[in-house]
């Protein structure tokens, strides 16, 4: 049986399960890059440039295929919030979001090692205000460890959204439309199932 065409750049099991839901067949790749922001860089600019790294060192790693990458960034008051490194990171990014709302980015990037391309996902999500104890019983569950925003829609932080508008998918961490259009264009079907 030949290997499927696509390479996820990624250890994430949500984005894994988002390809699976559109039946496109891959393999995953981890890679690692870093993800610190440049000075004065924009969220959009970020989480499309590390899409982006992404993409590119999984092609790196296996030529001849096409690699997909993705980052997804939350951000309040314009300033983006990575994953928590700790407990009162966590606490505090989830009493700052809630009452309020925020922008979730999710970029995804496609390349073959000759052509490459980005999309960009941006969705609104209001949090009901969360209180610090609240907070903490939430990161005592250990969801929120290495999300970003530190917290995950499509598990227990569900209970915190009062409203979205956009993409579930992509405040998931992979915005299927997006990610559809790309893998068509890069000659890549989707709803096939794997044999």
């Amino acid at each position: 049986m030949d290997a499927p065409a696509l390479v996820l750049a990624s250890a994430s099991p949500r984005r894994r399960a988002l390809l699976e839901q559109i039946g496109v067949p891959h393999v995953v790749l981890p890679v690692a890059v870093d993800e610190t922001p440049r000075p004065g860089e924009a969220p959009e600019v970020l989480v499309l440039r590390l899409a982006l790294a992404k993409a590119r060192a999984g092609a790196s790693q296996a030529p001849g295929r096409v690699a997909l990458g993705a980052d997804t960034v939350v951000v309040l008051d314009g300033r983006p919030l990575g994953k928590p490194a700790g407990r009162e990171e966590a606490v505090a990014m989830l009493c700052a979001l809630g009452g309020r709302t925020h922008a979730v980015m999710s970029a995804v990037a496609l390349t073959d090692g000759e052509r490459e391309a980005t999309r960009l996902s941006v969705s609104h999500v209001r949090f009901r205000p969360v209180g610090r104890e609240e907070a903490e019983a939430y990161w005592a569950t250990g969801e929120p460890r290495d999300k970003a925003g530190g917290y995950a829609i499509q598990g227990l932080g569900a209970v915190f959204v009062e409203h979205l508008e956009g993409s579930y998918s992509g405040v998931m961490g992979l915005p299927l439309h997006e990610t559809a259009e790309l893998l068509r264009a890069f000659g890549i079907p989707v709803w096939r199932k794997r044999a």
